[in-house]
């Protein structure tokens, strides 16, 4: 069911989008902060930035730095905020990538994601249509499922 939870992210507004944006990063918690370090490092060097230097502009040790990147430690609401200034990008792109970054990680086959992204190409009102799709096969599965136990 996760698999079609993450796919399900493609056809919803943005407020929904975030939610389940967020739900999802709990469900693979040492993967995403693998993944912010992997998205922090990019941003650093795309920059030309050093961890010295990121650190400075931020207000931690470099060492730290080295740690975000790695994954071995997570930054405080006010040191990421801090980083995203310094790199001009936003605290929701550097925790948790884009929409599209997210569906790759998440979803192996790669038939559902060519369908999703010609999902995002439709029009508002297709997509809630697929979206109620979605919704009705998920909903009937669930009820399949505790009707059999």
């Amino acid at each position: 069911m996760n698999v079609l939870l993450r796919m399900f992210i493609w056809t919803l507004g943005k407020e929904e989008n975030v939610l389940l944006r967020m739900f999802i990063w709990t469900l693979g918690k040492e993967k995403s902060k693998i993944a912010f370090g992997q998205r922090l490092k990019a941003a650093r060097e795309a920059k030309g930035h050093t961890k010295e230097k990121l650190g400075r502009l931020v207000g931690v040790h470099h060492s730290q730095i080295g740690r975000y990147e790695k994954g071995e430690a997570s930054p405080s609401a006010e040191v990421l905020k801090k980083m995203a200034n310094v790199l001009h990008i936003s605290t929701d792109l550097l925790m948790n990538g884009s929409t599209a970054d997210l569906a790759a990680e998440n979803i192996q086959d790669k038939t559902l994601i060519n369908q999703f992204n010609r999902i995002t190409e439709l029009t508002e009102e297709n997509k809630t249509v697929v979206s109620k799709l979605i919704d009705a096969f998920l909903f009937q599965q669930e009820m399949k499922q505790k009707l059999a136990q």
